[in-house]
């Protein structure tokens, strides 16, 4: 009798092992589909989401990094038409987007308006140096001139300049080069950023989600334009881009993330790279594309950037682009930190240039299930082109990560859950499997024993 019920135990144990085994193979699928459900509604933009508390306010601070390029032979160069020689001076760091975006609207159609208010504070403590740096830089007023005044009335220009006691270079501080002086020639405010504090960017106008998740904060017009309108300042055109502070959940390795960049008028490509963990929180990183400032020539987006075919070489030079027309007509060229991926004569025009894949690429860290972006670093050059020449202005460094704070609550409000849900479908199947298959050998065992002894 006790041999039965030791035998009718382990059957027992082993049913209920495999009921147990069942239901974790079970939740596996609804467990998928309850992250899903979780992700999706966290991922809409509107009050009460976490993916509207992460976007309202920006989730990481950010930091606007500069090096500018000293010129150390500025005499040569004006008497002589040596070539250029720059030191890098840097970084000087500035907290920016600390404001929250402001004038918020929802609209019927699932989109939602803002702009985004611009301001910068000066962070000592990640700088080389003060604001009152002085820097052998050029003029911007002069080379601007230069640029946009006709050849034949260049005559009066120079007159301009030497009456006004001003040069092709100059001596500035930091915080003039960046945010603005009173030009002694032009007798008005001239300045990299000028104007910057106190305005705003946009107005934008994107998709909520809330209709459609794979669209959410997809730019639905800019300035209040839609990307058929935009075509002459922005290239390729905007469509199903991004700001980059997130992107549409479930990312795809295989996918590349596509972003505008409002600062350079440019919408952007990134491919993944690796994973990582931040904090604590699985990420992919993306990388800039390598094409992205290819030629025209290899790279037909770029077509729209290529204005002056003197300078630009019929358009076959690569590593910079004339983004004049979304600048009041500036001769204002981007390109990768020191010219990286550019044309060879770029940095034989000016010398001191050392460029570095992983010092001077852009990345994206993105958490992959929600898309919201933790971590990113934008670095780009600005260069003024006077005549044939190409003279670079300075550096500029975007960076934001996700601090220690904010990362906890993310983890608490959504990483931890599917943590904690993904953990209890998989111990739910192992410790059934455990019971049945350990309950089923014992049953063997046990009945194998009684076998011999009856």
């Amino acid at each position: 009798m006790g041999c039965c019920n030791r035998r009718r135990g382990l059957l027992a144990g082993a049913v209920l092992g495999a009921v147990v085994a069942i239901l974790g193979g079970i939740l596996i699928p609804v467990g998928d589909s309850i992250i899903e459900g979780t992700v999706r509604k966290e991922s809409v933009i509107e009050p009460g989401t976490t993916a509207y508390d992460n976007w309202k306010a920006t989730g990481a601070t950010v930091y606007r990094q500069f090096w500018l390029f000293d010129v150390t032979n500025a005499k040569e160069v004006l008497e002589t038409g040596a070539t250029p020689v720059v030191k890098e001076k840097g970084p000087y760091t500035y907290r920016t987007r600390f404001f929250p975006k402001a004038n918020i609207t929802f609209n019927p159609n699932d989109t939602v308006s803002f702009v985004l208010p611009h301001g910068a504070i000066f962070e000592p403590s990640m700088s080389v140096g003060p604001e009152e740096d002085i820097v052998t830089s050029l003029n911007l007023a002069v080379a601007g001139a230069y640029s946009l005044i006709p050849k034949e009335l260049h005559v009066v220009l120079e007159n301009m300049i030497k009456t006004s006691n001003s040069s092709l270079f100059h001596n500035r501080t930091v915080k003039e080069i960046l945010w603005g002086y009173t030009d002694p020639m032009l007798k008005s405010p001239v300045g990299v950023f000028l104007p910057y504090n106190d305005t705003k960017d946009g107005p934008y106008n994107i998709y909520s989600g809330k209709d459609d998740i794979s669209k959410v904060a997809i730019i639905d017009m800019w300035k209040g334009q839609r990307h058929g309108h935009l075509s002459e300042l922005i290239s390729p055109p905007l469509f199903s881009l991004s700001d980059a502070s997130s992107f549409p959940p479930f990312l795809e390795k295989t996918k590349p993330l596509n972003f505008f960049s409002s600062d350079i008028c440019r919408s952007l490509s990134a491919s993944f790279q690796q994973s990582l963990n931040l904090k604590g929180i699985d990420v992919y990183r993306f990388n800039l594309h390598p094409d992205t400032m290819a030629s025209p020539t290899r790279n037909p987006d770029n077509r729209c950037f290529c204005r002056d075919k003197a300078t630009t070489k019929n358009c076959t030079l690569a590593g910079v682009l004339d983004i004049s027309a979304c600048k009041d007509d500036k001769p204002i060229y981007i390109s990768l930190p020191h010219f990286l991926h550019g044309s060879e004569s770029l940095r034989e025009s000016v010398l001191g240039l050392n460029p570095n894949e992983e010092q001077h690429e852009t990345f994206l860290d993105v958490e992959p299930l929600t898309g919201f972006t933790l971590r990113f670093a934008k670095r780009i050059q600005i260069n003024m082109m006077y005549g044939p020449s190409k003279t670079s202005v300075g550096l500029d460094l975007h960076t934001a990560m996700l601090d220690d704070e904010k990362a906890d609550v993310f983890k608490e409000r959504l990483v931890s859950r599917i943590q904690m849900l993904e953990t209890i479908q998989y111990v739910l199947l192992g410790v059934g499997v455990s019971v049945f298959v350990l309950c089923l050998i014992s049953y063997c065992v046990v009945r194998r024993k009684d076998s011999k002894i009856a």
